[in-house]
């Protein structure tokens, strides 16, 4: 019975390990997310695994002689226990091959720690103790915050981990 199970790779190395086990017959899922870098003031999207140093190969250890897994380029080894591998549970794979886009990527959403219009504090910064609310998450861990400063609207740009709920 073919199973998954996970293959820990070098660091870097999951699409050449990746590559060197499709050559070998195994069949591998490597699951890749897309990662918006900033280099030079240029907004790069790049595609990543979504485990760093992990893949995922199907193998029937009945039938295949998997042994070789560990011996491949890029492989430190098939997670194991004792000298067997350790097969995934029944479904895992599918669920994430369920939450990929067209384009193979699976989506990761933001977590958005407060709710639009919801009444935050500022516990950091120049802005410490200010009273606002809460307008988005920005980039780089970065939160809009709408501030009543002089009589003013002002939304001002700070650091997530500078805002607390308001109690």
């Amino acid at each position: 019975m073919i199973n998954w199970y996970v293959v820990y790779t070098r660091h870097g190395a999951e699409k050449l390990a990746e590559g060197h086990l499709i050559r070998q017959g195994f069949q591998t899922y490597l699951p890749l997310y897309r990662k918006t870098t900033r280099h030079a003031r240029r907004l790069a999207h790049v595609s990543k695994p979504l485990f760093p140093s992990y893949l995922f190969v199907a193998i029937d250890v009945s039938e295949q002689r998997w042994q070789s897994i560990n011996g491949t380029f890029g492989v430190n080894c098939l997670v194991s226990m004792g000298n067997e591998p350790q097969a995934l549970p029944i479904g895992v794979i599918d669920e994430l091959k369920a939450r990929e886009t067209g384009r193979g990527l699976i989506e990761i959403l933001p977590e958005i720690p407060f709710k639009v219009g919801e009444t935050v504090r500022l516990t950091g910064g120049a802005l410490i103790d200010q009273v606002g609310l809460f307008q988005k998450l920005g980039e780089k861990d970065r939160v809009s915050v709408m501030l009543d400063m002089l009589g003013r609207k002002l939304e001002v740009q700070v650091p997530l981990q500078t805002v607390r709920a308001y109690t």
